[in-house]
């Protein structure tokens, strides 16, 4: 949520709204009569401090008219009728008084955004491995390509792996700018910043990746759970490649449909990804976690079935073993299914149809519509 602040002497009104989680500027009164205008961009809501003034200013009122859709907070001296009555006339959606608290303007945000129409957010999927180097980082990436294919421009790729994450390496991009840098920033993120961080890669991908630096600081899952929320409100699609270790970010996937966890042939990767999804599954709902194996062998020991009967849950999908496509993909800094010339990148490339909801052969006609890939769909697995 979008919050402009106009305040009076009291200059911790801002700090007290941006601790509920509201991406929060401070407006002065020229900016007021600056919204009162037909067409002017408007925040979510507006919190108009009058603990210091005789009167309502005059342009809420024209806000309300010309933008019925802001939500108006006004701060008061006290709950008297007389003071609620012309708040309410000036257009006020909620009215809080002296004392001011955070659990007070946290009730009143949350009463307007739940009046709010909700709106179109992009689908989001999580990919995170029970175990390192199980090819978690692989999976996303490619899956992540096949998408911004299906609809060009339409994906970004997050890598919370918020230092020495891999996925640029993979895409044979250098970022100047990482999530770390969002993140550190929340208090300024909006749309335009958001851009700004974001690298586009020799494919069309979009990336916002891993930072270089360590993190100074421990970063609270809201704020990443406040990103990923900005980032699905741009895009069609996001993509999130997701530290296993990280706290923070598996307790920031809510705003995820899918949630991929990556696992192999092997006891100690399998018995970690049922610990992983059972604990996955007991946060966001059973119908939102799947479990997929990479580097499958039809020979091994470990059958799937074994792997479901450990995991508790069908295995939704399985990508043959071709490590050495895998491993001169990454070398390359080049997407593997974009040169379909294996079971690996058809079986990848049907995966991420099917996260997207995408039948096969509607998949094949969108592909044919942006140029390219007309052999991804040819129904091998």
């Amino acid at each position: 949520m979008n919050v402009s602040v106009l305040v009076g002497s009291d200059k911790q009104l801002t700090d007290l709204v941006r601790a509920c989680g509201a991406h929060t500027a401070t407006i002065e009164m020229a900016d007021l009569k600056a919204l009162a205008m037909a067409g002017a961009r408007q925040p979510d809501v507006l919190v108009v401090d009058v603990r210091e003034r005789s009167t309502m200013p005059v342009e809420l009122a024209e806000i309300k008219r010309q933008h019925p859709s802001t939500g108006i907070v006004v701060v008061l001296p006290g709950l008297d009728g007389t003071l609620v009555l012309q708040a309410m006339r000036a257009g006020a959606s909620e009215c809080v008084a002296e004392p001011v608290t955070r659990g007070e303007l946290e009730g009143a945000l949350s009463r307007i955004a739940a009046q709010r129409p909700s709106p179109r957010r992009g689908d989001v999927f999580a990919v995170i491995g029970a175990k390192g180097g199980v090819g978690a980082t692989t999976v996303a990436v490619n899956v992540a390509t096949i998408l911004n294919k299906l609809r060009a421009s339409s994906t970004l790729l997050m890598d919370l792996h918020l230092t020495y994450g891999d996925a640029a390496t993979f895409l044979g991009a250098e970022p100047r700018f990482s999530a770390l840098d969002a993140l550190e920033n929340m208090h300024r993120l909006d749309a335009a910043f958001l851009r700004t961080l974001i690298t586009q890669t020799k494919s069309g991908l979009h990336l916002l990746a891993s930072s270089s630096h360590p993190v100074s600081t421990p970063v609270e899952a809201a704020r990443m759970r406040s990103l990923i929320e900005l980032a699905a409100a741009e895009f069609p699609y996001v993509v999130l490649d997701v530290p296993r270790s990280d706290a923070a970010a598996l307790d920031a996937l809510e705003p995820a449909g899918s949630i991929v966890v990556v696992a192999n042939q092997e006891v100690a990767t399998v018995r970690s990804a049922a610990r992983m999804a059972s604990a996955l599954e007991q946060r966001y709902g059973k119908e939102r976690v799947t479990v997929v194996i990479t580097r499958f062998d039809p020979g091994a020991e470990i059958r799937q079935q074994d792997v479901e009967r450990v995991v508790r849950r069908p295995v939704s999908y399985v990508f043959p073993n071709n490590y050495a496509t895998a491993l001169a993909s990454l070398n390359n800094g080049r997407p593997l299914v974009l040169d379909n010339h294996t079971k690996l990148a058809s079986a990848l490339t049907s995966f991420a149809s099917q996260l997207a909801g995408l039948p096969t052969q509607q998949a094949a006609r969108e592909k044919e519509k942006s140029g390219g890939l007309l052999s991804m769909f040819a129904g091998k697995r």
